[in-house]
């Protein structure tokens, strides 16, 4: 007889069977993927019905706007009701919110660092002077009325707080850089563009801030901040940069560290996104088993660091997928195939 997966609506299991709540679960259908795989049963969230990962989920729900008063309410209830253990945050909006408000989702665990943490990290010129301050190399950046004579162009001007590569203009000397800063209605500051090859390191750490693993990642193709195209490479300084970086920031849970290695050798920092990254079938396919550790901890579980133990030369190609609706006449929608 076929074995029949758990579901949102099946008794909780605690001992084998975490339920998992993914908040703004927008397109991440790669990370509902790798935790149903992993043996989590998936509830999804968003304010948007269109939104195609819910019809990846074992459940889903339309739940208000990140920044609407009810909205924290609202996924409370549900991590009573359907006796969720762990909350996987997965839009940049929503980490200050969740990690301030952790204490009402309880008795989940939470995948997010501090709300210190967060909120700093959140903020790119507040994350830059954390970064040089406490001795992680990051590119020289400044306050808009605060651009230094000796800046060496080209200056980016980017959003303090964004995501999605959005808002990020390049200035090739003093007159575009004045243009960009009068032209982009978004809070923003300047910063020196790197030179060298950018890469990504998806890191994971447990909760009392170890980092577990650190993987790094080059960056061979991306679409508005989106890794479309990218591989796994076995660089111990990459590996050891990754792993200081997430235990100085104070990294819980996932983390993508967005780095470039300078001509002087040097490894400066521009972000540290708390959360797992765009590249994230990267890791996965490489063994990195991220899913499987959050699940360990939503179990009270202790797992022990394994540095550098991944799988080298995993390549990743993305492509476009779809998911077809239909009302199902109870003001609803319905997947119209099985989904894969």
């Amino acid at each position: 007889m076929a074995s029949r997966r758990p579901s949102i609506h099946s008794p909780p299991v605690r001992s084998f069977v975490v339920v998992v709540l993914f908040t703004s679960v927008g397109q991440r259908v790669d990370i509902v993927r790798a935790f149903r795989d992993a043996g989590a049963v998936a509830l999804g969230v968003d304010a948007d019905p269109l939104a195609p990962a819910l019809y990846h989920c074992d459940g889903r729900v339309i739940v208000p706007r990140i920044a609407d008063p009810a909205y924290v309410p609202r996924l409370a209830g549900l991590v009573r009701e359907h006796d969720v253990r762990l909350v996987v945050p997965l839009n940049d909006l929503d980490f200050p919110v969740l990690a301030r408000e952790r204490a009402q989702l309880a008795p989940a665990l939470v995948l997010l660092p501090e709300a210190e943490v967060s909120t700093r990290m959140s903020d790119k010129l507040d994350a830059h002077r954390f970064f040089v301050a406490s001795g992680i190399p990051s590119p020289r950046s400044w306050a808009p009325e605060d651009v230094a004579d000796d800046a060496r162009y080209p200056l980016l001007v980017k959003a303090r707080e964004g995501f999605g590569s959005r808002n990020i203009f390049r200035a090739a000397d003093r007159e575009e850089l004045d243009f960009f800063l009068a032209y982009t209605d978004a809070r923003s500051f300047v910063q020196e563009a790197c030179i060298g090859e950018e890469f990504s390191i998806d890191v994971f750490s447990d909760m009392d801030g170890r980092c577990l693993n650190a993987i790094p990642r080059t960056m061979l193709l991306s679409k508005g901040g989106e890794s479309i195209k990218g591989v796994s490479i076995r660089d111990g300084e990459l590996i050891e940069h990754g792993a200081r970086v997430a235990e100085i920031v104070g990294i819980k849970g996932p983390a993508n560290i967005q780095c470039f290695r300078e001509p002087d050798g040097s490894l400066p920092v521009t972000d540290v996104n708390t959360r797992f990254g765009g590249g994230f079938p990267v890791p996965l396919a490489a063994g990195g088993r991220y899913p499987e550790l959050a699940l360990a901890l939503a179990r009270g579980e202790r797992p022990e660091p394994r540095l550098g133990d991944f799988i080298e030369g995993v390549a990743m190609t993305r492509y476009f997928s779809e998911v077809c609706l239909a009302p199902d006449g109870n003001g609803s929608l319905e997947p119209i195939l099985p989904l894969p």
